[in-house]
This record gives structure tokens, sequence and C-alpha cells, in this order.
């Protein structure tokens, strides 16, 4: 059965893998991003595979944009059934430099940008009595990781705040799982290698146990099936896609 699935930062990296596994398993992808010509060509590329899928530049700490665009989802592919939040920005910074601007769009972002769309999200699911909801964390929320407070701060957030809607949504047929990828070969991480704020994808690839870095087709395969009808007793769990960096 298709459904229809919204997928924010969805222009590149894990977005977008996560949002061609969905369009290619036949649900009707919404693809948002900040990045929005970037994200029309990419969503441009999926219809050209045949896929059901359209593309909205919105900026997800954007409060009454986000409610607009998901009205807008709505009128094109229908009620949301799947949220998967990848919007996501990250920075390096000393805790001593942290501006107080610096601090807040990180946490308006990764954090109350991910809560700005799940609360506009969850009226279709509630109505319809079914829903997959994934937030994409982050590993360095479990193990702490220096220059980056307000980045692990933001993302711990997300895993407190996953865990609190699973329990408040349990009796609804919604299920909300958190994946925190460690090391994934996305344009961020390689513009972070490049800025040498991060000594660099293949120079850590050989630490992770499987020896190699993860890839966002390995976060989109385990996001695929948290989003499907098999995974409908699991919730509120923090799914570790990470090589075995984190046990």
């Amino acid at each position: 059965m298709a459904r229809v699935a919204v997928v924010t930062g969805a222009a590149s990296g894990i977005g977008l893998g996560i949002a061609r596994r969905l369009a290619a398993r036949g649900d009707h992808v919404a693809l948002l991003d900040l990045a929005g010509d970037t994200v029309e060509a990419a969503a441009g590329a999926l219809r050209d595979e045949g896929a059901s899928a359209v593309a909205y530049a919105v900026d997800v700490a954007d409060f009454a944009a986000v409610g607009r665009t998901f009205d807008e989802c709505r009128e094109a592919l229908g009620p949301t059934d799947i949220l998967v939040t990848s919007a996501g920005i990250e920075s390096f910074d000393s805790v001593l430099d942290i501006t107080p601007d610096l601090w807040n769009r990180m946490i308006s972002v990764n954090l109350t940008g991910t809560f700005t769309c799940v609360q506009a999200a969850l009226p279709d699911m509630l109505d319809s009595g079914w829903g997959r909801i994934v937030t994409i964390a982050s590993s360095s929320a479990q193990s702490g990781a220096p220059r980056m407070a307000h980045y692990v701060a933001s993302k711990g957030g997300v895993i407190g705040l996953t865990k609190a809607l699973a329990i408040e949504l349990a009796r609804s047929g919604i299920t909300v799982n958190t994946i925190p990828p460690s090391l994934v070969d996305t344009p961020m991480a390689r513009s972070a290698e490049a800025s040498g704020d991060f000594p660099g994808v293949d120079v850590v690839a050989p630490m992770v146990p499987v020896g190699r870095a993860g890839t966002p087709d390995d976060i989109a395969a385990a996001c695929a099936f948290l989003c499907s009808d098999e995974a409908e007793y699991i919730t509120g769990q923090i799914i570790g896609v990470n090589g075995g960096m984190y046990l």
C-alpha cells in the first residue's frame, strides 16, 4: 500500500537517501529542504524514474512556513502517513565561542524544527489511526563531541522528544523512533572535512568496527523498515545504524 511520506532535509545526504528509498517502494514522497533549487532537482530526478515526488523549499524553524508547506503537501499528495525529520545543521565552535545566535539557530532547526514538523503532521495520523515518525538524531548525543555542545544538545533533545512522543502516541497507532547515525559519508561530512573541522571520512572510516563509513542507503534501509506495517511493535527506540561504533 502506497503511503504519503514527508522527508525533511531531503535535498542531499541522509534525507535524500531516505526519500529515494521510500519512493522506490512506491510511497508518494514530499521532499522538504531549505535549498529550494537543489531539492526541486532531487524531486525531479525521482519523477524521471517514475516516482511520485514533490518538493518544497522551507525553513523548518519557521513555524508558519512549516504549516503552510504541510497544507500544500496534503493538497498535492494527500494526508501525511509518514514523517522523517532529517533536516539539520551543524557547527564547530568552542563552548566559549557559542553566541546566543549560534545556540538559538542550532536549537531552532535541529530540535524545534523537528517538533514543529511532527506537530504539523500529527493531525493526519491521528485521523487515520496510523502513522510512522522517524527522527534523525546523532550518535554524538550518546557519546558527546568536542566543539559541538550546541549541536549535541540539540540532538540529545531530539532523542528525548522522540521518547516522549512515543509514549504519548502509543495507543494511537503511531510509532515514533529515532536513528542516531555516526560516521556517514554525506556532503555535510565532506564539508566539515574540507573546512578542517573533521579529520576526514577516509581517516575515521577504518576506526568503525565494520571497517567503513556508513552511507545514506544504510540509514534509509533501517528507516524504511521503521516506516512499515511490520514495525508496528517498535516505538520509542534508539536504532543505532552505526557500524558497531556505539553498542
